[in-house]
């Protein structure tokens, strides 16, 4: 075995066997993920990928409470309140290309989706090609609660789950476990975190696709399967006010409760979400649709509600963030379509990969 780590040792680095392994190592942050662990993390794929004695790459959390709660929005809200924003639209682009490669990794990638995945989380874990649920695993798309929209590929992933079940997580945020991850397309197998040291010890030793019949279970029963009916009746609808008027009148609690959430959230994010991943849709490849949310996310450090958003839930904390504008009412087709508009931090620009976006591994 070999090890390094980053020099503040916020990645970890080790190769056993044939698998090389990447741990996120901020634990009492939840593992967020900075802009120095995104180049960290892209520097050990290269060399990896041209390592032949390396044959797996593997994703892990450091910590009990999950893989990765998400980017590091703290550092966000300090450079659109003390900088002016350049910092954080350079943080996204190395961040969507990174999960642009992801997706298109020429070796087995195996993300461990342990705990709570959020956000960032889910992009440097669902784009890769063996993606290991347990039933601890809580994913969520959380952005609008910050007045943000999906990004890092969410509206891509989210814009492919069945129905409409991509458009209810990324307009309310919801969490959901392992069985509706698997649903959703944001997941691939289920795995009891009890045998998780097994299976990663093994992999130094076998292929991914014979570990992964030693430990791979069917998951537990999720709720979105029953709740699909109305989830697609509802969301179905022409826009955000028309969507929260069925869920009020569709009768079932959960509906209900839906409707509240997304009426809790910022009235701008909600709208952009809604148009972001009907865009999604018809863009074609993540590197199209990543790019679309390089352009969203920069027009947000202009935009009150994320800034206000960052501080009524992790400055402040005092959970009671004042939108602007306050209401959907009065969120114009104006106000949405800035959003999707040229960014003064400039463009991003992908290369479209040719590889699929899914190895049999």
């Amino acid at each position: 075995m070999s090890a390094t780590g980053a020099t503040d040792g916020s990645v970890l680095l080790r190769t056993e066997g044939r698998a090389a392994h990447l741990v996120l190592n901020r634990p009492r942050a939840l593992n967020a993920l900075t802009h120095d662990m995104v180049r960290r993390i892209d520097e050990a794929l290269t060399a990896w990928e041209h390592d032949p004695a390396v044959e797996t790459v593997v994703l892990t959390g450091a910590g009990e409470r999950g893989l990765c709660a998400g980017g590091d929005i703290r550092s966000i809200h300090e450079d659109i309140t003390s900088g002016d924003g350049d910092a954080a639209a350079a943080f996204w682009a190395d961040e969507y290309r990174l999960n642009a490669r992801i997706a298109h990794y020429p070796k087995p990638y195996v993300a461990v989706m342990d705990g709570i995945v959020m956000g960032g989380g889910v992009g440097v874990s669902a784009h890769g090609d063996v993606r290991i649920v347990t039933e601890r695993s809580r994913l969520a798309m959380p952005e609008t609660g910050i007045g943000f929209v999906p990004d890092v590929g969410g509206t891509y992933l989210l814009g492919l789950s069945p129905g409409e079940l991509g458009t209810h997580l990324a307009l309310t945020g919801a969490q959901i476990g392992a069985g509706d991850a698997l649903l959703c397309g944001l997941a691939d197998h289920f795995v009891p975190s009890s045998v998780l040291p097994r299976l990663l010890g093994d992999l130094a030793e076998a292929p991914v696709r014979e570990v992964l019949g030693r430990y791979a279970e069917e998951a537990p029963a999720g709720e979105l399967a029953g709740r699909r009916p109305w989830i697609d009746a509802c969301y179905g609808a022409g826009g955000v006010e028309d969507i929260v008027g069925r869920l009020l009148a569709h009768g079932d609690p959960a509906a209900k409760e839906a409707a509240e959430s997304l009426l809790s959230k910022s009235p701008t994010a909600v709208k952009v979400a809604l148009a972001a991943i009907r865009r999604a849709r018809e863009l074609g490849p993540l590197e199209r649709v990543l790019e679309q949310e390089f352009r969203i996310s920069c027009a947000a450090l202009s935009a009150p509600d994320l800034v206000e958003g960052i501080r009524a839930q992790v400055i402040d904390k005092d959970r009671a963030p004042r939108w602007s504008p306050r209401t959907l009412a009065e969120v114009s087709g104006a106000d949405v379509e800035r959003y999707f508009a040229p960014s003064v931090h400039g463009e991003l620009r992908l290369a479209v990969s040719d590889s699929a976006e899914e190895m049999p591994w």
